[in-house]
């Protein structure tokens, strides 16, 4: 059966594609979004640190409300994962938490002496770099994807807007 008489009808391919990227777009925004509000915990996190005197005891408060926020969510969708599926994970996987925390903490850390932009420029440079590796090694159960020209030089963009961002 072809993709567009999946409902009975025939089904434009136009429409199809427009679909696809109408979804594609929403994620994109989605993410943006998430992306702006990252810009937000950042400083919230600092000046945590700086109410109760310690970047680490922040980042542990911040842990602990996100543990709590996460449990909720866990509680509602009803779902737990069974014995097998905690037995077959990678040890890699599990690695997500002790990132996360040293991220928190790093940005905790450097806001107050790098400012905002900085701070994020080199985050973002750190992780574009990871992610050109990370593509083209297909680690991860990724699909592997060349380092082509293009992307390095969108890499080499947010390197001189590190720069930038010093001034």
């Amino acid at each position: 059966m072809a993709i567009n008489e999946a409902f009975g009808y025939v089904f434009p391919i136009w429409k199809v594609i427009v679909l696809m990227s109408l979804f594609l777009v929403s994620v994109t925004v989605m993410i943006i979004a998430v992306g702006a509000a990252l810009a937000f915990q950042a400083p919230v996190n600092a000046a945590l640190a700086k109410s109760v005197g310690d970047p680490v005891w922040a980042a542990v408060l911040q842990f602990g409300i996100g543990f709590g926020l996460l449990c909720i969510f866990a509680i509602f969708r009803g779902s737990v994962p069974s014995a097998v599926q905690f037995k077959s994970i990678p040890w890699w996987a599990l690695t997500g938490g002790a990132l996360g925390a040293i991220w928190v903490l790093a940005a905790i850390w450097s806001v107050p002496r790098l400012g905002l932009v900085t701070m994020f420029a080199a985050m973002i440079l750190g992780q574009l770099i990871a992610a050109l590796l990370i593509d083209a090694g297909g680690i991860f159960g990724l699909e592997a994807r060349s380092i082509s020209l293009t992307r390095i030089a969108s890499v080499g963009f947010v390197a001189m807007g590190v720069v930038l961002s010093y001034r």
